[in-house]
């Protein structure tokens, strides 16, 4: 089935209903301690709460003081405590020190343990271990979906991807199942599903379950969303290390957006303080420039900048019934359109700056020259300049871990350099940060065998297909081979373009990179959807190694409206980034599609390394 060329986009699924069932959800549990209590709340919790159940809504069920949670000796005079935390066993230690202290002290209080988004067994033991099992109560806050903004919630559980992708380990996987069950029930059925990757598939069928144990609950209703496409960040690496050049990457690199908003400093503000502001659709300037390749920022500002001085001059000539209407009906919108607009061209202006001085285009070059295979002895060199100027050494990591995965393995050589320089440069203590990034397959020295790649492609070329693929079989080292170069070939992810690449009026989704290379997964998406199932993609499901995880679900289709086949959920799992949600917005503009964003949180290459890194930052 072709794509239907370009119809109003479908109307979103109204997703403030998920942050309404979590705040009831957290007053039911904290009215279970009845009468005044303090509450203690882990630090990552403290953003999405924020945006969940603000202070006053606490104050309103009697939370009577914050804390943070933290190794500080507790001044808390209450006689009731509630602890907010996610299941980790360094905030059970935490909790039996202080419960363990009010004993010794002979203080009995009540002690009530909620965990988000789900309480673990290990949690317990260590509880039990403590003595103090018996002294809590706890409870779960299935707290998993926040909607960062129209089209995109988030689990914001950063920590999956190093226990999922580096420790192996799947305690994730029930929270992701369960918040896709939650999704279902309220929007659900969802009558096309489709998958790539290891996680994605034990996701997916443990969601099955959930959904073939309360059957029925959403049997006869009319979907509102048509497909569902989840995807491992394993599958594609190569687009999470990229530099970012849309606007709204752009400020996630520079400042780090956290929870949906972001911390402008003195340098964007234009005064001595720091500010806070919410980056979604409600910003009205934000929404018109976040998907822009920074290079059309600038120029639409300053026209956004003439447009309002121009409003502004309107009320020279009003008389004064006018001038009333001005001020009660646009003058409140003007000033803040306008205050908006100094941030993001303060925000633009310290990008610019800091860009300047590491010299960016430089930079951005090097990596376009990885992705097409071109001078990889000057890239290298690069990146050892890069190391030897003692650059930050999570840049320096990251360009490494790209040049490895596009060329699929440094060369012994290669890589018992950079890695002695990078030690040298940076000290010893980054050494078990190689082994981890080796073990996640980021950065790997190709094995003897896998020197014959250039005869293997001959080889491949005159053997059939199904031998060729014995052969390679045969020659693949242990470490899992990331194959770039023969799956962008497969997938057209490098463009051929004739003259310059207009990036004013994009042609495809490679804007997000400048034109240089289409976003794997946003391709692989793109072409399941338009196949509507894996079929003749196999040779690439195969070079991603995910032959056996690769899958498709149909239901029949009578219930689902034209409209609702037109919306697709994508789940990321392991992170996604804005230069993938920007890319597949485009698509969608394109294609008359519309796509929601799911994530286990919204990384970038900085993130997915420091989540490597042994050597806290």
């Amino acid at each position: 089935m072709a794509f239907p060329h370009r119809l109003d986009a479908p109307e979103l699924p109204d997703f403030s209903m998920l942050k309404r069932l979590a705040r009831d959800q957290l007053i039911y549990l904290l009215e279970q301690l009845p009468g005044k209590k303090d509450l203690f709340i882990e630090a990552d919790l403290m953003s999405p709460l924020d945006r969940i159940a603000n202070v006053s809504i606490l104050k309103q069920h009697e939370v009577d003081k914050l804390y943070k949670v933290e190794n500080k000796p507790v001044l808390s005079s209450n006689e009731q405590l509630c602890f907010l935390v996610r299941p980790r066993i360094k905030n059970m230690r935490y909790i039996a020190s202080l419960v363990n202290a009010d004993k010794v002290a002979g203080r009995t209080r009540k002690y009530k343990v909620i965990f988000s988004p789900q309480k673990f067994y290990a949690c317990e033991m260590v509880l039990e271990e403590e003595g103090i099992y018996g002294d809590v109560s706890c409870d779960e806050w299935a707290f998993s979906l926040l909607p960062l903004d129209v089209d995109l919630l988030s689990m914001e559980l950063p920590e999956f991807f190093r226990d999922y992708f580096l420790e192996g380990d799947q305690r994730w996987i029930n929270t992701v199942a369960q918040a896709l069950h939650l999704l279902s029930t309220l929007y659900g059925p969802f009558p096309n599903c489709y998958g790539i990757g290891r996680c994605a598939k034990m996701a997916y069928e443990l969601w099955r379950k959930l959904e073939e144990e309360e059957d029925g609950e959403t049997k006869g209703r009319r979907p509102e969303i048509g497909h569902i496409f989840l995807l491992d960040r394993d599958v594609d690496f190569v687009t999470a290390l990229c530099s970012q050049v849309v606007y709204e990457g752009l400020v996630d690199d520079t400042f780090r957006i956290k929870c949906g908003s972001v911390d402008f400093g003195p340098e964007v503000t234009s005064s001595d303080k720091s500010l806070k502001v919410l980056l979604n659709a409600e910003d009205k300037v934000f929404h018109e420039i976040r998907n822009e390749h920074f290079s059309n920022v600038f120029g639409f500002l300053s026209q956004k900048a003439r447009n309002l001085q121009a409003q502004y001059d309107r009320r020279r000539g009003m008389d004064i019934k006018q001038m009333k209407n001005f001020v009660s009906q646009e003058l409140k919108g003007l000033k803040q359109e306008h205050r908006l607009l100094s941030l993001h061209i303060g925000a633009c202006e310290s990008i610019m700056k800091k860009k300047t001085k590491q010299d960016f285009q430089e930079l951005i070059k090097t990596e376009h020259a990885l992705l097409e295979g071109f001078n990889i002895r000057e890239s290298t060199s690069y990146i050892e300049e890069h190391i030897d100027r003692q650059g930050s050494p999570i840049e320096s990591l990251r360009l490494m871990c790209l040049l490895s995965i596009t060329e699929n393995g440094l060369i012994p050589k290669d890589y018992r350099s950079l890695k002695t320089q990078y030690l040298q440069s940076y000290g010893p203590e980054h050494l078990l940060t190689f082994s981890n990034l080796r073990r996640a397959g980021l950065l790997t020295e190709q094995g003897p065998g896998d020197t014959l790649t250039a005869v293997e492609s001959k080889v491949s070329k005159l053997v059939t297909d199904k031998a060729a693929g014995k052969i390679t079989d045969a020659f693949s080292s242990l470490a899992k081979r990331s194959n770039f170069r023969a799956i962008s070939k497969k997938l057209n992810l490098i463009p051929r373009v004739d003259g310059e690449y207009d990036l004013k009026v994009p042609r495809d989704m490679a804007y997000v990179f400048s034109g240089a290379y289409v976003p794997l997964s946003c391709r692989i998406i793109e072409q399941v959807l338009e196949r509507r199932s894996w079929q003749g993609l196999d040779e690439v499901v195969r070079l991603l190694n995910c032959g056996d995880f690769a899958f498709t679900d149909m239901t029949k289709e009578d219930k689902a409206s034209s409209e609702s086949l037109r919306l697709i959920l994508v789940v990321f799992l392991g992170g996604c980034t804005f230069s993938e949600i920007s890319a597949l917005r485009f698509l969608g503009r394109e294609k008359g599609y519309r796509f929601i964003f799911l994530t286990t949180a919204v990384t970038n290459s900085a993130r997915l390394m420091e989540a490597m890194s042994e050597v806290k930052a």
